[in-house]
């Protein structure tokens, strides 16, 4: 399969170079002395009008009278020719494209417009890619392929680099060089008018040389198909992340505590984790990362144990260790009593183990086996330094030895110059990765670590937790924007509480007083204490205009409280218009903590969630998570549990813990809110009061873009992650009967699933999966029931209700990267075949493949499976048998 149609791309075998001139020293000519003089096996053309030959290899005038049509086209013009080359290309067959030619829209906007009209010219020919412009070029080192302008070509590896900076192309290739590094690719995508990382990570995690993709990323142009992309490639390879521009000063003009606190950066941050990518905060770690994700070794955690021959390295790494927020591993008292007996009296008796400067390999390699063994360490990092008594030949022919033996990651810190070096061609051969410093070795661990974490949450199955809302949401959004939204960018509190409360979330109702006289009407109501809190859509952050009044117990209290208020606000914001107070309960609660949680609307990856400890010092703590709706049960709790507060969450030093159940489920639902709400840019909750018993919001802003309000928009376009398609969600009946509910899965059904291929034979298993295999454990699970909504379906057919509930069939459907064509295939429990389960199942998913505009749906199966044959048959689809059992079919839609 030709992903997105980058063959012609990476693999050609003619190559027109067109803009070329007779200056060797031209980017022209520095691609075409690379192309010729790498050993490029293929057939090059040089394009150029005006002269005859260019470094003695003869020139064609144009495109068009080419002896045969190229596969690949590198344009090397001026920027102004570029629209003109490219239209030449296509009207020759031409699909794919490298312009290393700058003068874009890096430029300003005449080259905006400049890209402007190579889309357009572009739009004219089905299939044709372009990378660039205003790149370096691609260097494919198996094929001996080196399209662009770099001053040297890299050796061969399974590294997929793919770089927005050229410049830095051209340094890493040199570092690459120096340190014996290899590269499957190597691809400069400059622009990215056209190819972008979402393609490039698709075509890579296709491909069979390719075992670990890095990425150096400024901005992400299509968030969707970046997380799409990234998401499935995770699953099976490696993607290390270096991002650049990391503090921006855009939080300045946020309008909420979430709009300054969930920052650029931390929502690339959030798109990492949520993808399954590892991110590096260096440049120089990117390839150390690299080594050590290549070895394959994930570590159960972040507790690291430290074997060394010299104490000073030991606490350097330590230090490294805890400042990354790492875990010092305790070691088991049978590991320290195997330790005791094994080294000398002398030895540091914890961790790290410092074995003393006099030890030998063997010495070392007793220390290093010992602490793998221990149920508490989840990696261990031996450093080794130049001593008298140490060899450190032998010392890593002992370390390659236990690696072999073991599970768990080890790493290794090469200190030194030349007395280490034999030892380290050793150490890579047993896929040990070595580290010339403690805190390098120690920075590549926590990168491990947080993408074990990250890999985890493609896998986790969340708790069903049921979250329903008795009423048509659509319907209700209609009705508070008919009704409830005014006219102003800034929801007051009640309206926006009113919005929440719609969601089910729990709020404190707020009541509005012009006047001293009555809010103490209101307070002597609602009964005392009360707060009173400025009412006023162009004041977001109350505190800071002194427009809050808490714990008042008397009208004593409330009326130079309002006055206060008033004024105050008045004096600090002479430009908002001031409508006088809100008036609510006061609630005081032991052992309560104050949250925030929050919306914004980035403007790379749309719509995100944000939670964190709340308060008036919320931005300044700066104690926050962000995560992409939909969020299930998991990805709530884990938004959670990466907060600084979370001890405290739980039940802390006597405290009792607050209802985390609750606060997960106001989460989801915030979840849900997000995603029906184009329309809002920032909203705050703040402060969310946790406590025992429940949870509640004290204060919330809503802030709207009034622009879309009313405008009728592609569903969820706002969000990088496409969430369940509720719309599929529709019921039949059986013959004979039985009520069934055709829907989407979902993760939580990971016991239904289950449940449900235990109630099938061998046989028909085989004919669904085609071989035989174990399929009750949780990582297959996974694979079939935490899916991306975005490229592939599966429908399930559901019967019973409540904890009676049971799958009896399920067909599903994978497009490809480019949704041209679809995989389909179905499964029924063998004591509902012959219902007629299998043809409405196909039906929907043929549906739905139209639905997505898909060309193709092809599916296997065995040629035994007359009844499902039978369906096929009867539905359009092309049979073909082969000489096995297999049976393909197709269907053109």
């Amino acid at each position: 399969m030709d992903v997105h149609n980058l063959g012609p791309i990476f693999n050609p075998a003619r190559i027109a170079l067109i803009g070329v001139t007779q200056n060797p020293n031209s980017v022209g000519g520095k691609v075409l002395a690379n192309l010729v003089g790498g050993g490029f096996r293929g057939v090059v053309y040089p394009v150029n009008s005006d002269v005859e030959a260019v470094l003695g290899v003869p020139c064609y005038a144009d495109v068009a009278h080419l002896p045969r049509t190229p596969d690949l086209a590198v344009i090397c013009s001026p920027a102004a020719e570029v629209p003109r080359h490219v239209a030449a290309c296509g009207e020759a067959g031409v699909r794919g494209l490298i312009v290393v030619s700058a003068g874009f829209k890096e430029t300003g906007e005449e080259g905006r417009k400049l890209e402007q009209r190579i889309r357009a010219e572009q739009s004219r020919f089905s299939g044709m890619r372009i990378v660039g412009p205003n790149c370096l070029g691609i260097i494919v080192p198996r094929l001996n392929l080196n399209a662009s302008f770099a001053p040297a070509a890299p050796r061969d590896g399974d590294i997929a680099f793919i770089s927005q900076s050229g410049a830095l192309c051209a340094s890493v290739l040199d570092w690459a060089l120096e340190n014996r590094i290899g590269f499957s690719h190597f691809v400069s995508i400059g622009n990215s008018l056209d190819v972008d990382f979402g393609d490039l990570i698709d075509y890579f995690g296709e491909d069979e040389h390719t075992r670990s993709i890095i990425l150096y990323i400024e901005s992400v142009t299509d968030a969707r198909a970046f997380m799409t992309a990234a998401r499935a490639c995770a699953r099976q390879k490696r993607i290390i992340a270096f991002k650049a521009g990391r503090f921006p000063a855009s939080a300045e003009a946020a309008a909420s505590h979430t709009g300054a606190m969930a920052s650029e950066d931390a929502v690339y941050d959030a798109a990492f984790q949520r993808t399954g990518v590892a991110r590096v905060a260096e440049l120089a770690d990117v390839f150390d990362c690299a080594a050590l994700l290549g070895r394959g070794k994930i570590p159960g955690g972040p507790r690291l144990a430290l074997v060394t021959n010299a104490g000073g390295p030991g606490v350097i790494a330590t230090d490294a260790l805890i400042a990354a927020s790492g875990v010092l591993a305790t070691l088991s008292p049978e590991t320290m009593a195997r330790l005791d007996a094994d080294l000398p009296p002398a030895w540091s008796h914890g961790n790290p183990v410092d074995v003393l400067g006099d030890a030998n390999s063997k010495r070392i390699e007793k220390a290093v086996r010992n602490v793998l063994a221990d149920k508490n360490v989840d990696a261990v990092l031996t450093i080794v330094t130049p001593q008298a008594m140490t060899n450190p030949t032998a010392t890593a022919r002992v370390l390659g030895k236990l690696a072999l033996e073991s599970h768990k990651p080890l790493l290794a810190g090469w200190l030194g110059g030349r007395a280490m070096r034999d030892g380290l061609p050793i150490l890579a051969e047993a896929g040990i990765a070595a580290y010339p410093t403690p805190e390098q070795a120690v920075r590549a661990f926590m990168t491990l670590v947080a993408y074990a974490r990250n890999l985890e949450t493609l896998y986790e199955t969340p708790k069903d937790v049921a979250v329903q809302f008795p009423y048509d949401r659509a319907e209700a959004k209609r009705r508070f924007v008919a009704t409830r939204l005014g006219d102003g960018d800034v929801l007051a509190e009640d309206v926006s509480k009113e919005l929440l409360a719609l969601y089910g979330i729990p709020v404190t109702q707020p009541l509005a007083a012009a006047s001293a006289e009555e809010a103490v009407a209101i307070a002597q109501r609602i009964g005392y204490p009360v707060v009173l809190k400025v009412r006023s859509p162009g004041i977001t952050h109350k505190t800071d205009v002194g427009g809050v009044a808490l714990d008042l117990a008397s009208a004593e209290m409330v009326t130079p409280a309002f006055h206060n208020i008033v004024r105050n606000a008045r004096e600090r914001r002479p430009d908002a218009r001031i409508e006088g107070v809100t008036v609510q309960k006061m609630i005081q609660v032991a052992d309560s903590l104050e949250l925030i949680l929050g919306i914004k609307k980035d403007p790379v990856f749309g719509t995100v969630v944000m939670a964190g400890m709340g308060g008036v010092g919320a931005e300044l703590l700066a104690d926050r998570s962000l995560g992409f709706p939909p969020l299930n049960e998991r990805l709530a709790m884990r938004m959670l549990e990466s907060l600084r507060m979370w001890p405290l969450l739980t039940g802390y030093r006597g405290r009792k813990p607050i209802n985390v159940e609750a606060l997960v489920q106001v989460l989801i639902r915030l979840s849900y809110l997000a995603a029906d709400w184009p329309e809002i840019t920032e909203l705050d909750i703040n402060p969310l009061l946790c406590t025992p018993a429940e949870v509640v919001a004290l204060d919330a802003r809503v802030v709207v873009d009034r622009a879309l309000v009313g405008v009728e928009t592609e569903p969820y376009a706002h969000l990088a992650l496409r969430p369940y398609p509720e719309g599929y969600v529709k019921h039949v009946v059986l013959n004979g009967g039985t009520d069934v509910t055709l829907r989407p899965i979902r993760p939580e059904d990971e016991p239904l699933w289950l449940a449900m291929l235990g109630n099938c034979t061998k046989e028909t298993i085989y004919s669904r999966f085609r071989y035989l295999f174990d399929w009750s454990t949780h990582e297959v699970a996974t694979r079939y029931c935490y899916i991306d909504y975005a490229r592939e379906i599966a429908i399930v057919a559901e019967i019973g209700t409540g904890d009676q509930r049971k799958l009896i069939g399920v067909g599903r459907l994978v497009a490809d990267p480019g949704h041209e064509n679809g995989e389909y295939a179905v499964l029924v429990v063998d004591a509902w075949q012959g219902k007629e389960l299998g043809g409405i199942l196909t039906d929907y998913c043929i549906e739905i493949a139209r639905g997505w505009n898909l060309k193709r749906i092809v599916a296997q199966t065995t040629t035994d499976n007359h009844p499902m044959i039978a369906v096929f048959e009867r539905r359009g689809f092309s049979v073909t048998r082969g000489e096995d059992s297999a049976v393909e079919v197709a269907k053109e839609l």
